[in-house]
């Protein structure tokens, strides 16, 4: 494979410290050099390549953007750009990374006990453990709040029955994160793997996210100890907040699988011959490279100031989303017309873009769909929630 030349058309490089360029380069050339070469395979055949799980905690991005203890911590631009060239490699690495410290590593960070925290968190950190987030239902996915998973309180403890869907991670995780309705109210809860009555069987059949981990958790009179309540998470704004976190994260990753196609397809347009001339030479092939470059330029300035106004504390979820949905239409967008840029060899995996393409499609759709974001931002500008509003 050609080595990868990121497209940096407004010389944001210059925006960045010595520190973001080392990290982001770093991790570029480890994605380049060992998780490259093993993705095709595992796309195909269909399985998460487990054996980059230490290699990622010796990268020190699980868990990489929180501030606990002796862990290294990215600032949020840093971290962005870790999770931007993990999703140059694919959408599951990305998705294996942002899991394990937005979803799992995070809510145990702001809403456990110090005995949680010290318990999972150095774990999960070192990759010695695997977490999972429970909360989309098979019948309740833009809506969490309508959630069936209940836990009632017994003794000392709870009994949890319910059901969760669509969950990475789930059939290898040590400990999920799971939200359920206890008096009514939303809480969140650790379960261990291998608690009597607790099961996450691995969803098969997938066109997307092949190379991940993708599974049900399924929970039957499941009986948990006090200690594996997480007692600061009250309501829906629980798992909204670690949603929030992923978000940002997805905004940046989706930036690098478009920065992967536009690489792939600038490339072949160069090389690739028809008509006695480089495809690269005819106006409709540069039009288009013109359009994949500059959106991807508006998205990478637009991640760029989210970050910012994270590191000082001032990014708003309104804003969250509109860079999340900003970036993965556009992400998906420069993949479906990179495909057909390749013709018929765009559907081959010896090239990456299809693979991405079809990664998209779920990215697109996961941690709020692009309708649910556009609700967000509507009520942000109006006031006026319409979501369920009646025809």
């Amino acid at each position: 494979m050609a080595q990868f030349e990121a497209p940096d058309f407004f010389e944001i490089d210059l925006l960045l410290s010595e520190e973001e360029r080392l990290v982001r380069d770093t991790v570029r050339a480890w994605v380049g050099e060992r998780y490259l070469p093993l993705v095709e395979r595992a796309y195909r055949e269909g399985y998460f390549p487990a054996q980059v799980i230490p290699e990622l905690a010796e990268l020190g991005v699980l868990g990489g953007n929180l501030d606990y203890g002796d862990f290294p911590r990215f600032g949020s631009v840093a971290y962005g750009l870790v999770l931007q060239e993990l999703e140059r490699g694919d959408s599951g690495l990305r998705s294996f990374v942002s899991v394990q410290g937005s979803l799992v590593m995070y809510p145990i960070w702001r809403y456990g006990t110090p005995a949680q925290k010290d318990r999972w968190l150095p774990a999960l950190h070192a990759g010695r453990a695997v977490g999972c987030f429970g909360l989309t239902e098979p019948d309740h996915g833009s809506d969490p709040g309508g959630m069936q998973t209940r836990a009632v309180k017994d003794g000392e403890g709870y009994v949890l029955n319910g059901a969760k869907m669509w969950i990475t991670n789930g059939t290898v995780a040590d400990v999920a994160v799971v939200w359920a309705k206890l008096d009514g109210e939303i809480r969140g809860f650790l379960v261990e793997k291998g608690t009597p009555g607790f099961s996450a069987p691995e969803q098969r059949g997938k066109h997307s996210l092949r190379a991940s981990v993708t599974s049900e958790l399924i929970f039957q009179d499941v009986r948990l100890p006090a200690d594996a309540l997480l007692p600061d998470a009250r309501g829906l704004g629980g798992p909204l907040a670690c949603l929030n976190q992923a978000r940002a994260g997805i905004a940046w990753g989706v930036v690098g699988a478009a920065m992967a196609c536009y690489d792939e397809v600038r490339r072949y347009g160069l090389t690739r011959r028809q008509f006695g001339r480089p495809l690269a030479s005819f106006q409709l092939y540069q039009a288009k490279l013109v359009d994949m470059l500059a959106e991807i330029t508006k998205a990478q300035l637009l991640n760029l100031r989210l970050g910012r106004l994270k590191d000082e504390g001032r990014a708003t979820p309104p804003q969250v989303s509109l860079a999340k949905r900003n970036a993965c239409a556009m992400a998906l967008e420069v993949a479906r017309t990179a495909r057909d840029m390749l013709g018929a060899n765009g559907v081959a995996d010896e090239y990456q873009t299809m693979r991405h393409m079809c990664n998209l499609e779920s990215v697109k759709t996961y941690e709020g769909t692009h309708d649910i974001h556009t609700l967000i931002l509507g009520r942000h500008i109006t006031g006026i929630d319409a979501f369920g509003a009646a025809p």
